[in-house]
């Protein structure tokens, strides 16, 4: 496949509204696809260059960006920044700047699929000091080679952020319409290998290919997520529920082959290097091949300290022996999804908890199940006094869905409302942190766009908007006076006194009260609130007025 026909193919769907035409473009493409190709465009037209489980990174931002489409477009990078902020998109300021040096050359290597793919593949490999002066160069030869159009989506895929609209769920329909399987069977696959472009190819083999699919070892999949209920809600529902502590700490997969082990953050980053004490602690605890969640805290003298103490150690990179004598990391696993070789997230939790306690020694979580409400709520007081967050409440009966969110489990912590929303513009502040954005435009999800939904300018410490900074300091794609468009690599978690329909955010909703509570780098922007979610939010908050009133 050209890159040319994939270029217009997504030109097509931007702009296509409804999601079951877009669906409908999509599978009449698949089928032509060879076995190279399929996994690459399936990729990229979600947005991604790399398979969902892979940590690596392109390592270009904007700025490179802006810097190789200068040297191809023949003009100073100020001046690509102007044209970005005229059309408020970066691949369509590409696009601009590109028409105008078509007229002027008229030589093009046409670029293919795949070997785009094999060329952003070496450039994410490109290391060492002259990496960047690199990762210019190749960016050049693309772009160089690249019509207006092309030119578009080539920018965009880049950035990793395709903006078509297109999200995994029509994706998922698309693949099982193309090749005539069961759609249920696609997104257990998905599940499993966690890369939808290998689930594509296995689904044009046969259902059978799709079904034949196992969890592999150090190829993380996505965790299990929890929303937001109650204890009486849950035991009512559904009887006996298991409780545990919800911790204040940060996610982890921990994956185990022999005396081989890699540590898995939330957002599927191999922080192995980052935390050996925690690899020795769990090395210890199990002779089996295993692939366990659970979640790490830090402590000292014997108390839980703050998420952002865990955070530090994720992100640290140099004097780990310094920071292991500092702050003592403990594990704390809940839940097995892989053991010697079979592959366990179909089984009832009841039952991953029996085979969990059999071959973990340390380290695991307690659990206490009961149908008595009071029992549940004990285990929640108990949280709270040894300084946890609170309680996850979980259905004994239910699997394990990687990346899904729903009432199997249940997340009780003190009435204060949280969304994980993520980063897509700023505004500077003023006077003392006038060299500092002051405050932030934040966004939820929605079938693969990001909704605007709130600004956020409270809560922040001074050290706390200078981290903020040097993290999106390089991610500007727009200025215009003192606002900036970023592009969305960050999450926060946001507090909120209550949800509020309104018109001034393309959501229709907005937050009453925002406030900052924190930074969640550990969470990746896919893993953020979906529209769906407020709306629910929103339709309980009503519901809870209405009862309240009479």
């Amino acid at each position: 496949m050209l890159f040319m026909d994939f270029a217009r193919c997504c030109e097509k769907l931007e702009g296509t509204s409804g999601r079951l035409d877009m669906i409908d473009i999509i599978a009449a493409e698949l089928p032509g696809l060879t076995d190279e190709e399929l996994p690459v465009f399936v990729r990229f037209v979600m947005g991604r260059i790399f398979a969902d489980w892979s940590s690596r990174k392109l390592g270009i931002g904007p700025n490179l960006l802006y810097e190789a489409t200068g040297a191809v477009a023949g003009i100073p990078k100020e001046k690509v920044v102007a044209k970005v902020n005229k059309t408020g998109d970066v691949g369509r300021a590409v696009e601009e700047l590109l028409s105008v040096k078509s007229q002027m050359t008229f030589f093009h290597e046409e670029l293919d699929l795949v070997h785009v793919y094999t060329s952003l593949i070496a450039i994410a490999e490109m290391e060492g000091k002259k990496s960047q002066r690199e990762k210019l160069l190749a960016a050049r030869r693309l772009l160089g080679n690249a019509h207006p159009l092309e030119g578009r989506y080539l920018a965009r895929i880049m950035l990793e952020e395709l903006r078509i609209g297109v999200g995994e769920g029509s994706v998922r329909e698309a693949v099982a319409r193309a090749f005539g399987v069961d759609s249920s069977l696609v997104e257990h696959a998905q599940q499993a290998l966690n890369d939808m472009g290998e689930v594509a190819r296995l689904a044009k083999i046969g259902p059978a290919a799709l079904a034949d699919v196992k969890i592999t070892l150090f190829h993380p999949v996505r965790m299990m997520l929890a929303q937001q209920g109650k204890i009486e809600g849950m035991v009512e529902e559904n009887g006996e529920v298991a409780a545990e502590f919800k911790y204040d700490g940060s996610r982890f997969q921990f994956h185990k082959k022999g005396n081989w082990a890699r540590l898995y953050s939330r957002r599927l980053e191999d922080v192995t290097g980052a935390l050996p004490d925690v690899i020795q602690q769990l090395l210890a605890a199990t002779d089996h091949d295993v692939i366990l969640d659970g979640e790490v805290i830090a402590i000292k003298n014997e108390k839980p300290m703050p998420f952002q103490s865990v955070l530090r150690r994720f992100r640290r990179r140099h004097d780990i022996a310094e920071a292991q004598e500092a702050i003592a990391m403990v594990p704390n696993v809940f839940d097995i999804l892989y053991l010697d070789g079979e592959t366990l997230i179909d089984l009832p939790l009841a039952t991953r908890r029996k085979r969990l306690e059999s071959v973990v020694k340390f380290y695991v979580a307690p659990q206490v199940t009961s149908n008595d409400p009071a029992v549940i709520a004990k285990t929640y007081e108990d949280a709270l006094a040894a300084g946890h967050e609170g309680i996850m409440i979980k259905v004994p009966s239910s699997p394990y869905t990687p990346g899904q969110r729903g009432k199997n489990w249940v997340k009780i912590k003190p009435e204060v409302d949280t969304l994980d929303l993520a980063v897509i513009g700023a505004e500077w502040g003023e006077g003392k942190r006038a060299h500092v954005f002051g405050s932030f435009l934040v966004a939820c999800q929605d079938a693969g766009k990001l909704v605007p939904l709130s600004r956020v300018a409270t809560g922040f410490s001074d050290e706390q908007l200078a981290e903020v900074y040097e993290i999106l300091k390089d991610q500007v794609i727009k200025t215009t006076g003192k606002e900036v468009t970023l592009e969305p690599v960050l999450v926060f978690e946001v507090g909120y006194a209550e949800l509020q329909a309104s018109q001034n955010y393309a959501g229709g909703y907005a937050l009453r009260f925002p406030r900052f509570i924190r930074l969640r780098d550990d969470k990746d922007i896919t893993d953020i609130e979906t529209i769906e979610g407020i709306r629910e939010r929103y339709r309980r908050q009503v519901n809870s007025a209405q009862a309240y009133q009479t």
